[in-house]
């Protein structure tokens, strides 16, 4: 008798839920198919940032690489090297942004803004030799008036992150798509779920299965194993693309400072301190670890911020600090630090946020995580439209019969 009275109630269930899942998998579909060739884009684009500090040195070795000496001595003082740098640009042109080098065989590499007597701009790159202060050579990277940078990992960053539309419109549209495309991720994981609990087949790609069967378990399994490192890396690049949508956001959970909103107070008659400086007092905030990211002011009320690499502490996975400094006081502004036990939920939420998304927080193997969910993404693209073809086949022949 249990069986006649169960039975009906647990069909009746399962029909509901298959109800809900075409709904679902209706709104999967039509993201997929309208966001899909966006999503390959990101997630290629993104697999070659991930390296793209390698990629850039095998690509310009004259540039960017530099002998090591036999005595190995140490390196120039870094306002000696700036000077350098500095030398090799009109003396217009503002000194926005340096890397340091990475390593031991990398050259220092400082980016200037060259106004124009047009109204224009240029941005250059100018490399010197950290051992010698000699610079190795310059190049010219972006012009004002042209969408499109004139290196291949500058064209690569700027499709990734704002599909060559300017900073206004671009990182907009791009954190929008970001969106949506997490709401792609989730109702694929909603229509992906095995509801007559046949997990193995929902985990596995079936042996010796037909082609349509095969496209459709690639479809599943490489959309199941990427949604773990998709979601954490698409929220993270709309907080990097639209911080201003999703701080207010964040904020009525827990309180959040962002650096980049951060400003210098002028002090009249008080010029302004340099770069060399602003990695000092960095330095003496963080001993350990190298400078890395290096960002210099472009107007009065800008700020200095130093991010530093390498940096060990107790339970961190991330070894990334970064200070924003006020250029005329030299005084600390905000720091980016996971390990700060002062900071709130919100602000180590966003602190994970950069090595999240660059897989720089879990090292070579988060990397390489991000890499390879990267490379899904296009696979995700073309097994979802495939299928979508198989089924559109399947209905007219089932009209037509």
């Amino acid at each position: 008798m249990s069986r006649t009275t169960v039975l009906p109630t647990q069909n009746a269930r399962l029909e509901r839920l298959k109800f809900r899942r075409k709904l679902w998998l209706d709104m999967h579909l039509w993201l997929g198919l309208a966001l899909g060739l966006f999503l390959s884009v990101f997630g290629v684009t993104g697999s070659i940032l991930v390296f793209h500090a390698e990629i850039n040195e095998l690509l310009n070795p004259a540039l960017l690489t530099v002998a090591v000496p036999e005595n190995a001595p140490d390196y120039k003082p870094l306002a000696e090297l700036f000077q350098a740098g500095k030398r090799a640009m009109p003396a217009t042109a503002v000194h926005v942004f340096s890397n340091y080098p990475r390593n031991g065989e990398a050259a220092l590499k400082m980016n200037f803004m060259q106004p124009l007597a047009g109204g224009g701009s240029e941005s250059w790159e100018v490399y010197v030799n950290p051992y010698t202060a000699a610079v190795t050579g310059k190049r010219l990277t972006s012009t004002s008036d042209n969408p499109f940078p004139l290196t291949f990992i500058g064209f690569v960053f700027e499709l990734h992150y704002a599909l060559f539309l300017g900073e206004d419109v671009g990182y907009k549209v791009v954190g929008l798509m970001g969106a949506l495309l997490i709401i792609s991720v989730l109702t694929g994981l909603i229509v992906w779920w095995p509801l007559t609990g046949k997990w193995l087949q929902a985990l596995t790609v079936k042996r010796r299965a037909s082609a349509e069967r095969l496209n459709f378990d690639l479809h599943k399994t490489f959309g199941f194993y990427s949604a773990a490192v998709l979601i954490p890396v698409l929220f993270s690049g709309i907080y990097m693309d639209a911080p201003e949508h999703v701080v207010p956001v964040l904020e009525l959970f827990s309180p959040v400072t962002y650096r980049y909103w951060f400003q210098s107070k002028p002090v009249a008659g008080k010029p302004p301190i340099t770069m060399a400086d602003a990695v000092a007092i960095a330095d003496r905030r963080y001993p350990e670890g190298r400078a890395d990211w290096i960002y210099g002011i472009s107007s009065p009320t800008g700020t200095y911020t130093v991010c530093k690499d390498g940096i060990q502490a107790e339970g961190s996975l991330i070894h990334r600090r970064c200070v924003v400094i006020d250029q005329y006081s030299g005084a600390i502004l905000d720091v980016d630090d996971p390990s700060d036990r002062k900071a709130s939920a919100g602000e180590i939420f966003t602190h994970w946020q950069w090595p999240l998304h660059s897989g720089q927080a879990f090292g070579w193997t988060g990397r390489i995580l991000v890499f390879l969910s990267g490379l899904a993404c296009p696979v995700l693209f073309v097994t979802g439209f495939i299928r979508w073809r198989q089924k559109q086949r399947g209905r007219r022949k089932m009209r037509s019969g």
